[in-house]
């Protein structure tokens, strides 16, 4: 089956704003461009003491000026507290993150992946495997976990779990698109050679493109995928 049709509905989860374009901007992109809905949520927000409260509205502006970029469909924003998922009791997480499941219905998840240094991304990934336990017949029917540079591949890999993508999205056409995007995050982009700037997720687009014969592509780990009947 050729495109993205078969994705349905699509909800990508960032535990921060900006790791959803870092980890697959080019493909929410695509999407977007095939007229399919894309529906972001964002996890975390920050708050005083630790976030003065000018530097969280201009995050916020940045995260509205990438998702216009892109076309998102919708930007959800659970506003639980950035770098503090850790002290926030399990049960609320996962709650929360059922109802946004439970309401949306997505065919499609994209999460953070488990193996990511910060916590915030781990407690992410587990409340919507949570909510997106397979109990009923709209249960999302595939779920995918994206890379975020800096911190899919900052923990320690051979004693934690690694990123090893197997499905690869071609974001050849909306790779510019993509790091577009990510530089309206102005506050978050960083000289290379960090990785956080414009020429590493360049390159890294460029990387997981050539493992597998194309110009560009966002590389995924394939949690579960339902070929229902």
């Amino acid at each position: 089956m050729s495109g993205l049709a078969h994705w349905g509905r699509v909800l990508v989860v960032a535990p921060h704003p900006d790791d959803e374009i870092l980890g697959c901007g080019g493909t929410m992109a695509r999407l977007r461009k095939a007229g399919q809905e894309v529906i972001v949520a964002i996890v975390t927000t920050g708050r005083p003491p630790a976030f003065e409260e000018a530097q969280v509205a201009m995050i916020r502006r940045e995260t509205e000026a990438a998702h216009e970029i892109i076309g998102v469909s919708e930007t959800r924003h659970l506003c639980l507290p950035a770098a503090g998922l850790d002290a926030i009791p399990a049960a609320e997480i996962n709650r929360r993150m059922s109802d946004l499941v439970t309401e949306l219905r997505p065919d499609t998840l994209l999460l953070p992946f488990i193996g990511d240094i910060h916590l915030d991304h781990q407690a992410s990934f587990l409340g919507a495997m949570v909510a997106a336990r397979p109990r009923h017949n709209a249960a999302p029917a595939r779920i995918l976990c994206y890379e975020t540079l800096s911190e899919t591949n900052w923990y320690a890999p051979p004693l934690t779990a690694a990123f090893v993508p197997n499905c690869f999205v071609d974001i050849s056409d909306t790779l510019p698109t993509k790091l577009r995007a990510f530089a309206a995050f102005a506050s978050q982009v960083r000289p290379f050679p960090e990785e956080r700037s414009i020429e590493a997720l360049e390159a890294l687009a460029h990387l997981r493109g050539s493992t597998v014969h194309m110009q560009a592509a966002e590389g995924f780990a394939t949690i579960r995928v339902l070929e229902r009947a």
